[in-house]
């Protein structure tokens, strides 16, 4: 059975360099393709995903040397057509033009730059999504780039669109952190949030997500307000709604659950059914079974508190299923899987408490022995 490629390599190689190095070559004949080539391949395999962009960013900067003014001409030059704008999702675009932001961030040096930086950005992003490289700019001018980030929450590409909420998200994942007040970005959120494109109403949806991790009562009192708006078609934003509360959800947050039309404190009986032992690398089969008012809403999930080293113990939450109570109740049954070598964490022989949660509320629990 063949070997599976590396990430670093798909997206990193020496056919996606050519294919960069030739853009340039066709912008400039001057441009040296083959000792570009020759001085990213002698470290490129030796380095990880980051790493490459990073190297092959720098290596840019050493076979075109200049200002950002100096280069900006060449790379507008180099750059293939935009990413096709008929369509509205999953359209990331090439990793190969990643290193190219890089470069645009490392030459912007002071205020007199940074117009000509955000104009190179907004290009760059229609065909290789920019968050990460705008990152440094938003930190070190905060109020230039959101300036800047609110003309292109209006603008003709969703992906232009998408870099004015993806590239401020408070927590974004293996981005620079660029310490903005949580409201901060709350005008570009409100333009945005009626988007056609599910491209930009995910990272919306993102955005929120991670401002509910601080300060949740923003986040319901935004999506509050988008409900009573009604600009954008009930159906994405109920999707979105629940994209963005998922955080909030899984931790029981009342006012999340009632906004997606859940009642904590819903009357039912639960009873929740598993074996008395199991063992690591088998499947613990879970049941239960929910009696309350007939047609009431239930968001049902499961916490397994898991023996850790040391005496210690962590709890992680599940989700098990959305449905309508009927006239007799409602029965589920799941199997949750015990790998012996989990991604993030070893399961341990003893005793474990799995809590069967409706609404956000503990509404049963049970304790199953682990063995070896």
């Amino acid at each position: 059975m063949a070997e599976p490629v590396l990430l670093k390599e798909q997206l990193f190689n020496l056919t996606k360099l050519r294919y960069l190095a030739g853009l340039f070559a066709a912008a400039d004949p001057a441009f040296a393709a083959q000792d570009f080539e020759t001085a990213v391949m002698s470290r490129l395999p030796a380095l990880e995903l980051k790493a490459r962009i990073h190297w092959i960013a720098e290596q840019m900067a050493q076979h075109v040397p200049g200002s950002l003014a100096d280069v900006a001409p060449l790379i507008l030059r180099a750059l293939p057509p935009p990413l096709d704008p008929a369509l509205c999702d999953d359209d990331f675009g090439d990793f190969i033009f990643a290193p190219l932001g890089e470069w645009v961030t490392a030459l912007t040096r002071d205020d007199s730059d940074l117009p000509l930086a955000l104009d190179l950005l907004q290009e760059l992003t229609q065909r290789f999504s920019m968050e990460y490289a705008i990152r440094p700019l938003l930190k070190r001018w905060p109020d230039a780039v959101l300036a800047e980030m609110a003309e292109w929450a209006r603008h003709d590409s969703y992906h232009v669109r998408r870099l004015a909420s993806e590239g401020s998200r408070p927590r974004l994942p293996w981005g620079m952190g660029v310490d903005l007040p949580l409201r901060a970005t709350l005008p570009i959120l409100n333009q945005l949030h009626a988007d056609p494109a599910r491209f930009v109403t995910r990272s919306v949806a993102n955005h929120l997500n991670d401002i509910a991790k601080k300060e949740p009562e923003i986040v319901i009192d935004c999506l509050t307000d988008w409900q009573g708006r009604a600009v954008q078609a009930q159906k994405e934003l109920d999707w979105m709604t629940s994209h963005a509360l998922r955080g909030l959800v899984k931790a029981g947050d009342p006012r999340a659950l009632r906004l997606l039309g859940y009642d904590p404190d819903l009357a039912l009986s639960a009873r929740l059914t598993l074996p008395q032992t199991v063992r690591i690398g088998g499947t613990l089969d879970l049941g239960c079974h929910l009696t309350g008012r007939s047609g009431a809403r239930v968001l049902v999930d499961y916490a397994v508190t898991f023996q850790r080293a040391g005496g210690k113990s962590a709890t992680r939450v599940f989700k098990w299923k959305t449905a309508v109570l009927g006239g007799e109740g409602l029965t589920l049954k799941k199997a949750h899987p015990l790998r012996a070598q989990a991604s993030t964490f070893t399961l341990l022989p003893g005793a474990h408490v799995v809590t069967l949660l409706v609404n956000g509320r503990p509404r049963a629990e049970a304790v199953v022995e682990f063995l070896t």
